[in-house]
């Protein structure tokens, strides 16, 4: 069995070879510390009381990898915090350390616009026009088959409007050959005013009752007579009453296939997911102190780990007239524990400052500060 390597006391940080990835290679400050953090993390495993076996470069190895898992901790938290605001974004920027300012309500309106397509009141998809000739006596008809199959090469349509109503109140309100509208004298006598002549008085009515005339009229059409309708299934079109007389009726549709393909944008080269937005490990020298030494205890505890792991090769050591247990297996426990209680407080920490969070905190504080001012007494001014 080769022989166990023992910590010095120093290491000499080189560039380019002392971390596995170099990542932070380059930051002067980063190549400053790490020899710091190298004596450091010996001497709280117990150097020079004990014998670390331990090399620079493993402490170079786990300073680098604590500075990479603090920033992907600190990526992941933006990511999940910003991909709202960023999503289609170019890809390609980097992200780290800069601010994003700006909401959701881009998608908001996206998903708007699909429901107006159905709704009929907007979106992305062309409201077309297609018309068919109702023939007298007949009263069902396929536009599927009719205008569809025709107009849009055979693509399923979906109906929004049929423009099949009786003539509006309102023409017949003002209609001076009607007997039942309010231009002739007939009228003026069948409500009661006979006493007035249209063409030689006027009368100022307020606007809702002219609201009851027309609604009068409509309602006359539709309980005493054969109100102008329609149904509307799987675009077969069937209307009421039948006609009696040859006539076109015009109608409103959306090709369905058109409203599937436009009410899904997919757009290339642009922020999509988690995988893909631009964040990069952070910079050593820009990471506040706060981060660094969150940094540093990582780093002890992935040592501490390490020495562990290589404790538990070595597990006994002999001495003269006996032998000596290492403590491996505690020191790796410890670890995992020490690990698992760093990365809970940095997410707990990341999340009380989440945009979520600071938003109800804010709103909280509205309302304790609208609670205090309601206690304030008002001055009162005699003037």
């Amino acid at each position: 069995m080769s022989q166990a390597v023992i910590w010095t006391g120093s290491a000499d940080f080189t560039s380019g070879s002392s971390t596995p990835w170099g990542t932070y290679d380059s930051d002067g400050i980063f190549q400053s510390d790490a020899p710091k953090f190298a004596s450091w993390a010996a001497k709280r495993l117990g150097y020079p009381i004990i014998d670390i076996e331990l090399q620079g470069d493993n402490f170079f190895a786990v300073f680098e990898e604590s500075v990479s898992e603090y920033s992907a901790q600190v990526n992941q938290f933006n990511i999940r915090n910003n991909l709202g605001s960023l999503e289609g974004q170019p890809t390609g920027t980097n992200y780290t350390h800069q601010s994003v300012l700006g909401s959701e309500l881009n998608n908001i309106i996206t998903i708007s616009e699909a429901y107006g397509n159905l709704a009929n009141v907007g979106g992305r998809t062309d409201i077309k026009r297609g018309y068919v000739d109702a023939v007298a006596g007949t009263q069902d008809y396929d536009l599927q088959s009719l205008w569809a199959d025709v107009s849009e090469s055979g693509e399923r349509i979906d109906i929004t409007t049929v423009f099949y109503e009786a003539t509006p109140a309102i023409n017949r309100f003002f209609d001076p050959y009607s007997v039942s509208g309010q231009g002739t004298l007939n009228l003026v006598d069948e409500f009661g005013f006979g006493s007035f002549s249209p063409a030689a008085q006027f009368v100022m009515m307020p606007i809702y009752e002219d609201l009851l005339r027309i609604q009068q009229i409509e309602f006359n059409d539709q309980f005493r007579k054969s109100a102008h309708t329609f149904n509307i299934v799987n675009n077969k079109l069937q209307i009421f009453p039948i006609p009696e007389s040859d006539k076109r009726i015009n109608f409103e549709y959306q090709v369905v296939k058109d409203r599937r393909e436009d009410s899904t944008i997919i757009l290339p080269n642009v922020v999509s997911d988690y995988s893909n937005i631009g964040y990069s490990f952070a910079q050593y020298s820009n990471i506040n102190d706060v981060g660094k030494q969150w940094i540093r205890k990582y780093a002890l505890a992935l040592a501490k780990e390490m020495l562990g792991a290589i404790r538990e090769k070595y597990n006994t050591v002999p001495i003269p007239g006996s032998e000596v247990s290492l403590d491996g297996a505690a020191l790796r426990a410890e670890a995992q524990t020490e690990k698992d209680n760093l990365i809970e407080q940095l997410r707990e920490n990341l999340n009380e400052v989440s945009k979520k969070t600071r938003m109800e905190n804010e709103a909280a504080m509205v309302d304790q500060q609208q609670t205090v001012m309601n206690k304030v007494p008002l001055a009162i001014y005699i003037g």
